[in-house]
């Protein structure tokens, strides 16, 4: 029987008990009297209240008590005291019984409904797989499904299509890509003799590619085996309740029983009332308090975390997130924008964006389409020309207002004649690892456009803000280091680690862990294994489906200064939860020697069903103390503070 449904049992015949309770001190009673109760509490006991007692018989087995020892032996003492009591004309107190599991309960549901969000991230990279491919057979190119894809296959893949399997360019040449695999920004031109990797997308051109890889072989298959492997390698997170239980479910046991036995052998009470103190002991220390010390505070500060577009997917993240000490950073995507964009035009602004978007504007290239929209931005239209061509290798060609218009790359300056301005100027950009665009006229240079995929506006902020609060920021990216190196210096990072496979990045993840805890702050697909083998994995709400789905905490707002404001709301609420289980057992521990009859000579007694009560102030204060979490300031530690 679902969770749910044995929640929903006990709330429906624990109600009529609670109504009775409250209105009592008026004179309601139930109908039927003790005998509802009876049958209520029975339902209770049968249907919602079993699974803790075989999750106790178990653990007995095996010599251990957990939270649920002390919830079946507290609820079943409390059902079969009452029926003792029932018949020797005792009050009765089956209410407490069936309140315990509905409370407990209530604490299991929350629980679950936040397990409900457990990783779909397998069957999302599974779903990023073509799903057929174009292939030679007799002569001609036929489309068939996938699995029928074998090693030495000859496929052919359009413009905009994905590549089916790895494999090696026999011909033809395209953009491709390979981002979402790589991590590399900008997309790679591939000609004959190139490998191409599985399921990354072809921009420009038509080629044949000869399969290596297929079915599980691919770099692809093996980013899902590495997810199942690190997702299945969390130990789950060891309930702090259960930890002190252990303890806590031997003491009251003895102190229950002691309490019985003084009560009986050494002080001549009758059996009833040795019982009714023997009974109140374990019901104070039955844990309400502690079923729902966790999950309240998990559902305050995950609905928190929601406003502040902070979304913690689990509670394992929390425990660990007090003792994280490194932090590692993808590249692009999470510390930069993710798409290349023009950052310096060297000459004539206007004339160099007119003269480049105006032969690009017909191209389809990734570089072609940030010229254009900076030319956009600019408010530059751009012209008519003619007799536009490509020049392989180099770059484009037209005729504008009867002069010859070159844009593209470094080796047009081959063919024309170039100041030395020029040179240093575009030396400076490529050392500030921009790529180059030369913009020429009539035969000559006149102008450079620089593009990158350049950093966030807030990157530098939030990597000084996680600086302050001590930790150790790192980039980890599949881009070449030239890359890697001007954009971690700008942001401030010290320590690059470039050119790593995907399949390599959870291995350097792991060689971090031997130094501490590691957060992963990634957005693509390569990052998937990396954020599920982190400690923490935090994943941006702009990435991929298969990275958010592997991250324990994503941001909703892409800003990197978010992460050090879920670094701090996680030790809040995971600080919160130790408070709440902190209070649910002092007031038990409180509450034990008066249920034990140690004031009763000062008239003080707790009969069962004031520590019912009690038990379920207990509980109550509880998620107060959660709801409080609501006005916890959140506020990391600024570069300067």
């Amino acid at each position: 029987m679902k969770i749910t449904t044995r929640f929903w049992i006990s709330l429906i015949f624990s109600l009529p008990m609670l109504v009775e309770m409250i209105l009592k001190p008026w004179g309601f009673m139930l109908p039927g009297g003790h005998w509802t109760m009876l049958a209520l509490t029975t339902v209770v006991m049968a249907l919602s209240a079993r699974p803790f007692a075989q999750s106790a018989w178990a653990s007995f087995k095996k010599h251990h008590s957990n939270m649920d020892t002390l919830v079946a032996i507290g609820t079943a003492t409390a059902y079969f005291y009452s029926i003792y009591a029932m018949i020797t004309g005792q009050a009765v107190f089956f209410e407490s019984a069936a309140f315990v599991t509905t409370f407990v309960l209530l604490g299991q549901v929350f629980e679950e409904k936040m397990r409900n969000n457990a990783s779909e991230a397998v069957e999302k990279l599974v779903n990023l797989q073509a799903k057929e491919a174009e292939v030679l057979r007799d002569g001609k190119y036929v489309k068939v499904p996938l699995s029928e894809v074998a090693v030495g296959d000859q496929i052919r893949v359009r413009p905009g299509e994905k590549i089916a399997v790895d494999g090696v360019i026999e011909s033809g040449s395209s953009t491709i890509d390979e981002s979402m695999v790589t991590g590399e920004s900008m997309p790679v031109t591939k000609k004959a003799g190139d490998h191409v990797i599985g399921s990354t997308i072809n921009n420009t051109g038509t080629f044949v590619f000869k399969a290596s890889k297929v079915g599980n072989d691919t770099m692809l298959a093996q980013i899902v085996e590495l997810v199942k492997k690190a997702q299945n390698s969390h130990a789950p997170i060891q309930n702090l309740t259960d930890r002190v239980s252990d303890i806590f479910v031997p003491v009251v046991l003895i102190l229950a029983i002691a309490t019985f036995l003084v009560w009986y052998v050494f002080l001549g009470a009758t059996l009833a009332h040795a019982l009714i103190f023997a009974v109140s002991v374990v019901v104070i220390a039955c844990p309400c308090a502690l079923g729902l010390a966790t999950p309240t505070a998990l559902m305050v500060g995950t609905g928190r975390g929601a406003k502040m577009g902070i979304l913690i997917k689990n509670g394992e993240v929390l425990e660990k997130v007090n003792e994280v000490k490194t932090i590692i950073f993808d590249k692009t995507g999470t510390v930069t924008n993710g798409t290349p964009e023009v950052t310096d035009v060297v000459g004539d602004r206007d004339q160099v964006l007119r003269v480049a978007a105006s032969l690009e504007q017909s191209s389809e290239h990734p570089l072609a389409t940030a010229i254009t929209k900076a030319a956009q931005k600019a408010d530059i239209a751009p012209a008519t020309v003619t007799n536009f061509t490509a020049v392989e290798g180099k770059g484009v060609k037209a005729q504008l207002n009867g002069k010859t218009a070159l844009v593209g790359n470094e080796k047009l300056l081959d063919d024309l004649a170039i100041d030395e301005q020029w040179q240093d100027a575009m030396m400076d950009l490529q050392k500030a690892a921009k790529t180059v665009v030369v913009v020429a006229l009539d035969n000559r240079v006149i102008g450079l456009i620089a593009i990158q995929d350049a950093p966030k506006p807030t990157s530098k902020a939030a990597i000084a803000e996680l600086k302050a609060q001590g930790l150790q920021p790192v980039m980890l990216t599949g881009d070449n280091h030239v890359v890697a190196k001007a954009i971690a210096r700008h942001v401030g990072i010290d320590t690059v680690i470039a050119e790593v496979l995907p399949r390599d990045k959870a291995e350097r993840v792991k060689n971090f862990q031997k130094a501490g805890k590691v957060a992963f702050v990634g957005d693509g697909i390569n990052d998937a294994p990396a954020l599920s083998t982190a400690d923490v994995g935090i994943a941006m709400g702009s990435g991929t489906d298969i990275a958010i789905e592997s991250g324990g905490i994503v941001l909703v707002k892409n800003d990197l200064r978010d992460v050090a404001k879920a670094l701090e709301l996680s030790r809040k609420t995971f600080n919160r939860i130790k408070l709440n289980l902190f209070w649910a057992f002092i007031y038990n521990v409180l509450g034990i020697p008066v249920a034990a009859g140690v004031f009763y000579l000062a008239g003080i007694i707790l009969s069962p069903e004031l520590a019912g009560l009690a038990m379920a102030f207990s509980s109550l204060s509880v998620v107060t103390s959660s709801v409080l979490l609501n006005r916890a300031k959140i506020a990391p530690k600024s570069a300067t503070a």
